[in-house]
């Protein structure tokens, strides 16, 4: 019945259920009072579950303080299953032993993975799984010896390298530290695998799959989304180290690691990894508003980051540029960028802007902290981001609604949950030109 019930709904409707069916999950089991430490209401637990789903990083309570062990595996197991993907391990287990896809899996998988004509399913779906592994394991072995070297213990620092490593990877922004990484702001190797760990997962697994052709031979050259979005996460990473560095006093507290620390904070907001090696609420307005921008456009489809992405800005750049130098045909890089990507863009950028201004306005009706502070929190959860201005905990119910229906969306993708919710059947088989934008 339930199978019957999957293949009756649309990709989207899918996605959106799974994800819903993950959170009530992880729900129901942080709510079991054997993996507390302390009295944890529903509403935070169910926070708390959203957050991790959504690879948020957003905290009402402490994770380390208010859940057990298994508590924090819980939570850590969510993240996995946020940050890959809700079908990538049971489509990866199919591949790997029938060796092929059913028509409703690949359905799925092109729906919540928006890929360019060049990238098989197939080949993108190992490299997901085989990238992730090797990158998490290789973070939690730095991480390891990182916590060693500060003097934490064998055990807990065996496991707070692993949970960091995949928080990292998978750009969730969880720590089991309560002030996050500010103790670390000058632990440069922590900085570096924090970094390496984030980008990595932000850049996304169409770049991985990409260079992978190209060097495996399958390939002559790299795709147009690929190089599309490396050079806008570039061109966004440079210059957001350069005006946190020019501008933010608070990072010349420490002179001696001042340029790493502003490396890492805008790094931290593009990346939507969450972690910060600063106090986020003591930034000045400037630099908060310019972390609110990062944080708006995020890194790569189809990788670990949120955000409305690097692509859509990229296709929303295009349309205005052919519209001020009055050209009938949309390029960027000159490359035709076809409708059916404007549209998807348009879309995608209406419906995350509207999101934003309406949870805004009406969290200015229930909340009662700054206008500044509060469009922070909003653009941190429909982001995935999990940066705030120490606000979320002191969130009302209501507050804290609006900012869990937010990373829920921001996980899907606020096109992906309109489709859903409108019941409207995407055609996710349409064939994309060779070079196509993915977005």
């Amino acid at each position: 019945m339930y199978k019957k019930f999957q293949i009756s709904k649309s990709p989207q409707m899918n996605l959106v259920w799974g994800f819903f069916l993950y959170t009530i999950l992880g729900w129901w089991l942080l709510s079991i009072p054997l993996f507390h430490k302390q009295d944890i209401s529903f509403i935070d637990n169910l926070f708390i579950s959203t957050s991790a789903i959504s690879t948020t990083g957003l905290v009402t309570i402490s994770v380390y303080d208010s859940y057990t062990f298994f508590g924090q595996f819980i939570v850590l197991v969510l993240i996995q299953l946020g940050g890959i993907g809700y079908m990538t391990l049971t489509t990866y287990y199919i591949l790997f032993t029938t060796k092929k896809l059913t028509h409703w899996h690949s359905k799925i998988m092109v729906a919540e993975f928006t890929l360019p004509s060049s990238i098989r399913i197939n080949d993108f779906i190992k490299s997901v799984v085989v990238f992730t592994i090797v990158m998490e394991l290789l973070g939690a072995v730095g991480f390891y010896f990182a916590y060693v070297q500060e003097g934490m213990g064998n055990t807990q620092a065996i496991w707070f390298a692993v949970f960091h490593s995949v928080s990292s990877f998978c750009t969730a922004g969880f720590a089991l530290f309560n002030t996050g990484f500010e103790g670390f702001q000058g632990n440069i190797w922590i900085n570096v695998i924090v970094s390496i760990l984030a980008i990595s997962g932000s850049l996304g697994f169409i770049v991985i799959t990409d260079l992978w052709y190209r060097f495996a031979g399958k390939s002559k050259e790299i795709s147009f989304t690929t190089r599309i979005i490396v050079l806008g996460f570039i061109i966004l990473l440079s210059f957001g180290t350069l005006i946190v560095y020019s501008t933010e006093t608070l990072v010349h507290n420490n002179p001696d690691v001042a340029l790493m620390t502003s490396f890492f904070q805008a790094m931290t907001a593009m990346t939507t990894v969450g972690f910060n090696t600063i106090s986020t609420g003591e930034l000045s307005l400037p630099i908060l508003l310019f972390v609110i921008f990062l944080m708006y456009i995020g890194a790569s489809p189809s990788g670990t980051a949120g955000g409305m992405k690097i692509t859509t800005l990229t296709a929303m750049f295009a349309v205005l540029k052919s519209r001020l130098f009055g050209q009938k045909k949309i390029t960027f890089m000159n490359r035709l960028i076809p409708f059916e990507r404007i549209y998807v863009s348009t879309s995608t950028f209406m419906l995350y802007t509207s999101l934003i201004f309406l949870t805004t306005f009406l969290l200015t009706y229930s909340e009662h902290f700054p206008f500044e502070h509060i469009l922070f929190e909003v653009a941190s959860a429909l982001g995935t981001v999990g940066l705030s201005t120490g606000i979320t905990g002191e969130l009302t119910l209501v507050g804290k609604l609006l900012i869990i229906m937010l990373m829920f969306i921001g996980r899907v993708g606020v096109l992906t949950f309109g489709f859903a919710l409108l019941k409207r059947r995407f055609n996710s088989e349409m064939p994309l030109m060779q070079d196509d934008l993915a977005v």
